[in-house]
């Protein structure tokens, strides 16, 4: 199920996987494929995780390797999704998704390991629930940001039925991410990213009709205009979008997590290098909260 040795390296290496893990995983890889049981656990892993491929919101309930421990428990997850490549780009070549935007997209493994890495220095995936939507064909890389395949919550399809949209809960959507590691997130650059989505999805997912881009993000947390200067980068990203609901539930550890890359470092040693982190570390330090803002802009050409 795995690739061999010399496969599993270059493989590897095409999902960015950082050059100092590589040979550590080619290694254990190696101990996976000898033992009866870690293969018999691989195959109900994948067989899970590719079970209904392409669906919006599939529940996927991988098993716990609870068994075991160290840089095997903290990497097998990367091997479960190897294993499960070829049934991804076999739904991408069936979808014609371009094969630039399948690597890109199946790239943020590598880079969820870079996270993990930055933060533990040592190998890992930081969140390896969320390379399953880029796995199971419901997420995209599209120029500098990122778009799932989704449904609207109950209370955001509510709000969102309100304004006269033809949406409710339920209705597909598209939710965009913005992934680390990857540049300045300048108007320019999502203007581009908008405008790929908007040609994507109706060429490759004909039969389903987005009406609505959502974003729930810290990085729309209004208070960040008292902070940054208006020509910022992250004010004019917030200025795309409209309301969707406020959400008064605690988030202070989001912002500390994405700028300084730990969410348990101490506020009062926070750096203050960037206008950001000024942002971030100052308004914690003077006793206030950080919290996550929902925002919606029209998608679709008649919206």
């Amino acid at each position: 199920m795995l690739p061999d040795t010399d496969e599993l390296a270059e493989v590897l290496l095409d999902l960015s996987v950082p050059h100092e893990d590589v040979n550590d995983l080619v290694r254990m890889g190696r101990r996976v494929t000898d033992d009866p049981e870690l293969r018999q656990f691989l195959q109900r892993s994948v067989d899970e995780l590719v079970r209904g491929m392409g669906e919006v919101g599939g529940a996927v309930d991988l098993p716990d390797l609870d068994w075991a421990s160290g840089p095997l428990q903290r990497c097998f997850p990367v091997y479960v999704f190897v294993a499960a490549l070829p049934y991804t780009r076999a739904y991408h070549r069936e979808r014609g998704i371009p094969a630039d935007v399948s690597r890109r997209t199946l790239a943020d493994l590598g880079r969820n390991m870079a996270v993990h890495r930055r933060r533990h220095g040592r190998a890992g995936l930081q969140a390896p629930w969320w390379l399953i939507h880029h796995f199971r064909g419901e997420l995209y890389q599209l120029g500098r940001l990122q778009f799932e395949r989704a449904r609207l919550g109950q209370r955001t399809g509510t709000r969102l039925a309100v304004t006269g949209l033809d949406v409710g809960p339920d209705s597909l959507c598209l939710n965009l991410h913005i992934p680390d590691f990857q540049g300045p997130m300048s108007p320019v650059a999502v203007e581009r990213s908008l405008a790929m989505a908007r040609e994507f999805f109706p060429l490759h997912f004909p039969r389903e009709r987005y009406r609505v881009v959502t974003c729930h993000s810290w990085l729309l947390d209004a208070q960040l205009k008292n902070y940054l200067p208006a020509d910022s980068n992250i004010v004019r990203f917030q200025q795309r979008f409209r309301l969707a609901r406020e959400d008064r539930e605690l988030a202070d550890t989001e912002p500390v997590q994405f700028v300084f890359g730990d969410p348990e470092l101490p506020i009062e040693s926070l750096p203050r290098g960037t206008a950001v982190e000024r942002a971030v570390g100052d308004h914690l330090r003077a006793g206030g909260h950080w919290y996550i803002g929902h925002g919606w802009l029209p998608f679709d050409r008649n919206g």
